[in-house]
């Protein structure tokens, strides 16, 4: 079995944040999902788990960030070409996001792009042409 990740995020409004991801291509699982959290499925190994407060509040007795203000992790995932990190954006500022809260990243090999979601999570997507990657090329520019 492949290694999977979940990422667990603290949001405000479970249902607009369940009807953002889905905006955005994630499929609910309902097995994992209830009143406090909803399991929200990228691919067969990335799932974001959306966590109201409360339920948040049962993991960790650190305070909740606002993530509109600060960052504590910048989430990146892949897209199969440059159109499709633009689509995916598109898609994201359609459902309420707000596109490029970080810098658009152009490097010819790789290009990538970012939104926030309704409570300022914010998730890059990004292309690579892993032929065109040049050789020796610095860890941030090759990830």
């Amino acid at each position: 079995m492949p290694q999977m990740i979940f990422v667990n995020l603290p949001v405000t409004n479970l249902d607009r944040s369940k009807a953002f991801y889905e905006a955005v291509g994630a499929v609910n699982n309902p097995a994992f999902t209830d009143d406090t959290a909803a399991c929200m499925v990228f691919s067969d190994v990335i799932h974001a788990m959306l966590l109201t407060h409360d339920k948040w509040a049962t993991f960790t007795a650190k305070a909740i960030p606002d993530a509109r203000t600060h960052a504590q992790v910048l989430l990146c995932v892949s897209a199969d070409s440059r159109d499709a990190v633009d689509g995916q954006v598109d898609k994201a500022v359609a459902a309420g996001g707000k596109a490029d809260p970080t810098p658009t990243q152009d490097y010819g090999f790789m290009y990538g792009r970012s939104f926030e979601d309704p409570d300022g999570h914010i998730w890059e997507v990004m292309w690579m042409d892993p032929a065109a990657v040049p050789a020796g090329a610095p860890a941030e520019t090759a990830a």
